[in-house]
């Protein structure tokens, strides 16, 4: 059998020739990912040496003005995990001691570890030496940079935003740390300390301005929904609070019963975990229905359970439906329906609902109407477990982007939704946080919430 050669194509001689020239050429505009990797990280050791030097002057004046103080050495993990002894002056006691822990000190001499490139200013956390196992891949890749002062889950921690796991978190760091990335923790965790910080010891139930508030982390607020997911025959109301949630509250009775009889009430948002630190009821985490939401769906999706959207302008809760569809396939959405009916409608509504088999129902139709409608129409809507999440539809839908994550890690992400939406924004933001912020700081002085709309009319 003879097989004939046809002649290339001008495209196929073209392509021909790319293929030659790429092969022998190298790449412009393009570093191989080690090589990227290995720039980034000598960029970042140029930053840890510039506070180190400044630092190990002041260890050497701090530790002559005090005679010399022992130093203690702590075994730790360091740079491709090997061991490295940690220096401090934890165990000094007396007045040397005294003055050390009263001006901070204590830590100081790690700035001959930071100088020495055993541990850099920012990275995965301090292990002290044998403390997890080094089995795990992604384990090992974040050992192989030097454990940091600061890092970046210590941040999401202070910001309540520390949904992910630490390692998740610090190996997604380690993939991409740049000196830029290095100063932006370092500055977001400066701010996130005088608004948050780790709750520590806090109670499974606060009162906020008279309000319970189920204090939960993401993960317990997300078994919570899944475990009623199975009761129908006691349908649940979710609610999340917020700052303006709080102040409609204060001036709303109807609504302020609502959130007294929902089965679960969380906090939402930078406001909540400022008042829970000046009213010294910390607030464990921020836990807000938008990144509640694709932990929902994927939880949903393995229980083979099904979901309703309600709410938002016409063909807003079907593009939400699609996106949830392409990002977590298997996970259904039993139906959909716009927010724009009037009360008249609602009982066809919940009607719908009833027959989609739904057992989780997601409203968006904002403060109070939603929560509201939530209330009066649960029982007849047929599911087990019904959330009213305000402006998570136009988020995914894409119809309003949502704020960076170094500004979530700030605490202002209610900055970036006021300067998507100024005209209908300002007065809940602007005027709204200074009217909450005043409504905290009365409770923290007097020791009470402020008076109810029925109990000021006594």
């Amino acid at each position: 059998m003879v097989v004939l050669e046809l002649p290339p194509t001008r495209e196929g001689l073209a392509r021909r020739q790319a293929a030659t020239l790429g092969a022998n050429l190298p790449l412009r505009g393009r570093l191989p990912r080690t090589k990227l990797r290995s720039l980034r990280g000598e960029a970042s050791r140029s930053l840890d040496l510039l506070a180190a030097l400044p630092a190990v002057v002041l260890f050497a004046i701090a530790g002559t003005l005090l005679l010399f103080p022992p130093l203690t050495r702590s075994a730790r993990i360091g740079r491709r995990g090997r061991p490295y002894a940690e220096l401090g002056w934890h165990a000094v006691g007396g007045l040397r001691g005294q003055i050390l822990r009263k001006l901070h000190l204590c830590g100081l001499p790690r700035a001959w570890n930071l100088l020495r490139g055993d541990i850099a200013l920012v990275g995965p956390r301090l292990e002290a030496w044998g403390q997890r196992s080094s089995t795990d891949r992604k384990l090992r890749r974040c050992r192989e940079a030097a454990p940091g002062i600061w890092s970046l889950f210590r941040l999401r921690r202070a910001a309540s935003i520390d949904f992910e796991d630490e390692l998740t978190t610090e190996l997604s760091y380690v993939e991409t740390r740049s000196w830029k990335q290095d100063m932006g923790v370092m500055v977001r965790l400066a701010v996130a300390s005088l608004y948050g910080g780790a709750a520590g010891t806090v109670s499974r139930y606060v009162h906020h301005l008279g309000v319970r508030i189920d204090n939960l982390t993401m993960q317990e607020a997300c078994d919570w929904i899944i475990e009623r997911t199975g009761h129908r025959e006691a349908p649940a109301q979710v609610v999340f609070v917020n700052a303006h949630c709080m102040n409609v509250a204060c001036t709303d009775g109807g609504y302020r019963a609502v959130i007294d009889s929902s089965a679960l009430v969380l906090a939402d948002g930078i406001g909540m975990k400022l008042a829970g630190r000046l009213l010294g009821r910390p607030i464990v985490q921020n836990v807000n229905g938008t990144d509640l939401f694709p932990r929902l769906c994927a939880r949903l999706r393995e229980n083979g359970q099904k979901l309703f959207l309600l709410g938002g302008e016409p063909g807003v809760a079907d593009t939400v439906a699609q996106w949830v569809r392409t990002q977590y396939p298997g996970c259904v959405v039993a139906g959909t329906q716009h927010g724009y009916f009037g009360q008249e409608h609602s009982s066809q509504v919940a009607e719908q609902i009833r027959q989609s088999g739904a057992e989780v129902l997601l409203v968006a139709m904002g403060v109070p109407a939603q929560d509201n409608w939530i209330a009066q129409n649960l029982a007849r809507s047929g599911v087990a477990v019904a959330l009213g999440v305000g402006g998570l539809f136009d988020f995914y839908s894409n119809r309003i982007p949502r704020a960076p994550q170094w500004l979530r890690e700030l605490g202002l992400e209610w900055a970036y939704r006021l300067y998507c939406e100024p005209g209908r924004m300002w007065r809940r933001y602007i005027v709204g946080n200074v009217v909450f912020l005043a409504r905290v700081l009365r409770e923290r002085w007097t020791g009470t919430p402020p008076l109810r709309q029925e109990e000021k009319a006594r």
